[in-house]
């Protein structure tokens, strides 16, 4: 883990939709908060692994100033338990498939949304296979969830 400086990993299941958006609004609120912090997302499967975002990913991170075209989709790796002061999954499955995953103790193991005050234990929904909309509500939902993770990372 990085000495001193919080590494942050945001994982989904195929890294090309929420885990991006998530890494895209987390780097945003920290930039604006000063915060001196390394940035990653990956999925636990890796049948994307090379591609770059869902392009409806893409657009809402452009309507909100973002460019996240040059992110490419990985797989979660063994040495990012060690590499990572925290991993923050994107719902209950993939947060389970990370503790299977960790052989030791390492990174701190969460959900994104239990950093919001009222809504541990929630999901943020996958808008892969449903409307254009749906990507809005996931920007929504990672980016109030990353003003909280800088807020908790600066106090």
């Amino acid at each position: 883990m990085s000495a001193g400086k919080p590494a942050i990993l945001f994982v989904c299941l195929g890294n090309i939709c929420r885990s991006p958006l998530a890494e895209a609004a987390f780097r945003l609120e920290a930039e604006r908060a000063g915060l001196n912090v390394e940035i990653d997302s990956a999925g636990t499967g890796g049948w994307h692994a090379g591609e770059p975002p869902d392009r409806r990913a893409q657009a809402v991170a452009r309507r909100n100033g973002v460019d996240i075209s040059g992110y490419r989709a990985r797989q979660v790796e063994p040495a990012d338990f060690a590499h990572f002061s925290h991993i923050v999954a994107l719902d209950g499955d993939n947060l389970a498939v990370l503790r299977r995953l960790r052989l030791q103790e390492g990174a701190a193991l969460s959900l994104l949304l239990d950093h919001v005050p009222g809504r541990r234990g929630e999901a943020v929904a996958d808008p892969y296979y449903g409307a254009d909309a749906g990507f809005d509500a996931t920007w929504a939902d990672v980016t109030l969830a990353a003003r909280h993770l800088v807020r908790a990372l600066t106090a």
